[in-house]
């Protein structure tokens, strides 16, 4: 006897789930306490079917709020971090990088565990930048370049956007619903 196979119907596949930074979500937990709340309508309505995964890798990792700001230190990005061949330096000069990889681990980890194949990530962040991420300077000076947690969902297959590019987000989306 042949088993029979319905077609799947696109209204029982789980719709994709995005994994969103926390401050972004309207959490104060950057590292001053305030918080870069975006607002549009499609993720409000992705937040209220559940579709949004919220996550903060610094808080995973365990700093508190607020805390001394940093950066990928020597002009580096997240890459170099993970290979081991640059250091997130914060503003009073201590060595943060293994709590900066121990945060994106957790919110690789996080991503895997809720299935999400895209991030919405605070652009500029040593763990979240997603196109520029500031120079280790502190100075202000920006560069192209992705954050540690950024490089690291990108490396494991996660598609990663700012909060510049939530059309773009949007719009790929909709293409695998």
């Amino acid at each position: 006897m042949v088993p029979h196979f319905r077609p799947l119907n696109r209204r029982h596949i789980m719709p994709p789930k995005i994994l969103i930074s926390a401050c972004l979500a309207g959490f104060n937990v950057r590292y001053n306490a305030s918080s870069k709340t975006v607002i549009d309508t499609t993720l409000q309505r992705w937040q209220a079917e559940g579709r949004l995964i919220v996550c903060c890798p610094e808080l995973a990792a365990g700093f508190s709020t607020p805390r001394p700001p940093a950066e990928i230190a020597a002009a580096a990005n997240g890459a170099e971090v993970i290979a081991n061949q640059a250091r997130v330096i914060d503003a009073l000069g201590e060595d943060v990088t293994d709590a900066y990889l121990l945060g994106a681990h957790l919110a690789l980890d996080t991503a895997r565990l809720h299935g999400c194949r895209f991030a919405l990530l605070s652009d500029r962040s040593p763990s979240c930048g997603s196109q520029t991420i500031y120079d280790g300077s502190f100075n202000g000076q920006t560069q192209p370049g992705s954050g540690v947690t950024a490089e690291l969902l990108r490396q494991h297959g996660i598609e990663v956007f700012s909060e510049h590019q939530i059309a773009a987000l949007i719009e790929r989306v909709q293409l695998v619903e």
